[in-house]
């Protein structure tokens, strides 16, 4: 007797499972108990990642059963995993993108639209950013014409230093604020949300290396007016390839960011759904005759950035992950920083915002009253200028022992050849607060290693040893 669709998906779907079990036992949480089929730690032998992909049987499962539907363009799973992702930010909306780095460009595009009036961001137009960190957190501004103004980081905490924020802002010219919270670190919201409101300024939150992170309690992506996030493979969940641009309060908003999403149109329907305005034939709008199909009428210059179905059915599942993603992101970071607290000579260790010190009993705090809680994209390091060796010396050591490690992304993005050479070229593309001294101790001194969930205690205590066994070779 045949067997039905129903059971055969099925009978795909178990064996699915059974495959992914005896294949990707290196991809399982780190902090699972129960590590017997994971193939046994060689230290010095075994990858250590500063990141990486973990997930279970779940997410292959999902990803087979979605693409058996195959759907594939964006759907059902992607307008679950929307809805879902929004609940947990507690934001208005979450609109799913193909990466991280579009949805800064997507969220910053937004805000070019002129269905904004007054507050339309136009050429010429100045928005404040930070010198050192991830370059797409930038391009974004100077790829739609906007001037960016830099300011300096401090190399502790790596956000931006906030005390510049009005020596960087021109009336009548700065019209926003687009920040990353830098590896896990939320920037200081308090003093960025205050100098927004009092300039009348867009906040645009760069979360993609901080989901999970909070500040004074309040989860971060939820204080501007549009955050992004990232779900490439380092990050705190990932989809493979896969972004999102969060709306935060003001629903306007999540008709432009689909605008520019989806090819720059005007129509709002859904995949597969032609006329939920009711007047499809019935718009007049720029120089179209009247009764131009609305699905066929863009009122932006946009793209086509979305992701596809499957990856968001393995989302859903990293959505349900995420609470022990994060937790095990901060356990990890707290053994590092246990494990190597008789380092301080030679390293100054990264500290969360307002924190002022770290002892084996937890944090202490500034006078400000303001807290955070970092869900940590990695362990960062100052290699000090009085230590017998140079941060170079240390990630060779580090790599001749396996252990994964990286600079912080582009460093001082003014000293990488594109920003030079745009400063050749075009002498007003941007502008520099300061003498970025502290982007520059970041790129001259910095070095991260991993603190994902898929560390686990045998990888953890490599990493301790082999930074104690480094600096006694020097």
């Amino acid at each position: 007797m045949s067997k039905t669709a129903t059971e055969l998906k099925a009978e795909i779907l178990r064996l699915t499972r059974e495959y992914s079990a005896l294949t990707h036992q290196n991809n399982r949480p780190g902090y699972e108990k129960n590590q017997i089929a994971r193939p046994k730690f060689v230290p010095g032998q075994t990858v250590v990642p500063y990141a990486g992909r973990v997930f279970s049987e779940d997410e292959v499962e999902a990803a087979v059963s979605a693409t058996l539907d195959f759907w594939l363009t964006l759907g059902p799973e992607g307008d679950a995993f929307e809805a879902e992702l929004a609940k947990f930010l507690k934001v208005k909306k979450s609109i799913l993108v193909n990466s991280g780095s579009s949805a800064n460009l997507v969220a910053i595009s937004s805000l070019t639209s002129a269905k904004l009036g007054e507050r339309q961001l136009k050429p010429g137009d100045e928005v404040i950013t930070v010198a050192a960190g991830f370059p797409t957190t930038v391009a974004p501004i100077l790829q739609n014409h906007l001037v960016p103004v830099f300011i300096d980081n401090d190399p502790v905490t790596l956000n931006g230093r906030v005390d510049q924020l009005e020596a960087a802002y021109v009336p009548g010219k700065t019209k926003a604020v687009m920040m990353a919270h830098t590896l896990g670190n939320p920037f200081e919201l308090a003093a960025v949300t205050e100098f927004c409101k009092k300039h009348n300024l867009w906040l645009i939150e760069d979360n993609c290396d901080a989901l999970g992170c909070r500040y004074d309690g309040q989860l971060t992506g939820t204080f501007g007016d549009l955050s992004t996030q990232s779900f490439y493979p380092p990050h705190h969940l990932t989809m493979g390839e896969g972004g999102a641009v969060n709306v935060i309060r003001d629903m306007k908003l999540k008709v432009l960011v689909e605008s520019f999403r989806d090819w720059g149109r005007d129509c709002w329907c859904a995949s597969g759904k032609d006329n939920t305005c009711n007047k499809r034939f019935g718009w007049k709008l720029g120089e179209l005759p009247e009764g131009y199909d609305h699905k066929y009428i863009y009122s932006h210059l946009g793209y086509n950035l979305k992701p596809l179905d499957p990856q968001a059915a393995i989302g859903r599942k990293q959505l349900d992950k995420l609470p022990d993603f994060i937790q095990a992101r901060m356990d990890n970071w707290t053994t590092l920083r246990t494990g190597l607290a008789d380092l301080e000579e030679f390293f100054e260790f990264h500290l969360p915002t307002h924190a002022t010190g770290w002892s084996p009993k937890g944090f202490t705090w500034d006078s400000t009253g303001h807290k955070t809680e970092c869900s940590w994209f990695g362990f960062m390091m100052l290699v000090k200028p009085t230590a017998p060796f140079s941060r170079r010396d240390f990630v060779r050591g580090l790599d001749a022992a396996k252990i994964g490690n990286r600079m912080l992304f582009g460093g001082n993005l003014l000293r990488q050849p594109a920003f030079v050479t745009l400063k050749q070229q075009q002498p007003d593309a941007f502008r520099v607060i300061g003498d970025l001294k502290g982007a520059d101790r970041i790129m001259n001194e910095s070095v991260f290693v991993g603190t994902y969930p898929g560390l686990t205690p045998e990888m953890l205590g490599y990493m301790i040893e082999t930074m104690h066994t480094l600096v006694k070779k020097s």
